[in-house]
């Protein structure tokens, strides 16, 4: 079952082409913007658990700011290397809130 919850409001997400760090009921979450539109990532970069919301854009892929791995916020997969993944957390706008599903 789904448990949405307010990551924050739409003035405190990052503008398009950055990242940001937030921390919901425990869970630490990536927050990114490519082109306007928000994506929720695992905040933890598998390679040695660098921050990736401390982290740049590039392309359509949240860059780790440690070792360069990069996302895709569409579906977690690295770039580089091959196999490697981060959770992708669905995320909805309702109002001025941002809501991300923490289930």
């Amino acid at each position: 079952m789904a448990q949405w919850v307010r990551l924050c409001g739409m003035a405190e997400a990052p503008p398009a082409g950055r990242v940001m760090e937030a921390e919901v009921e425990g869970v630490a979450v990536c927050l990114a913007n490519v082109n306007g539109e928000l994506s929720a990532l695992d905040n933890v970069c598998p390679h040695r658990q660098g921050p990736l919301g401390q982290g740049w854009i590039e392309g359509e892929a949240v860059v780790c700011p440690w070792h360069s791995w990069a996302f895709n916020v569409k579906t977690g997969l690295a770039e580089y290397p091959a196999h490697e993944r981060v959770e992708v957390l669905p995320l909805r706008v309702e109002g001025e809130d941002v809501l991300v599903d923490i289930e």
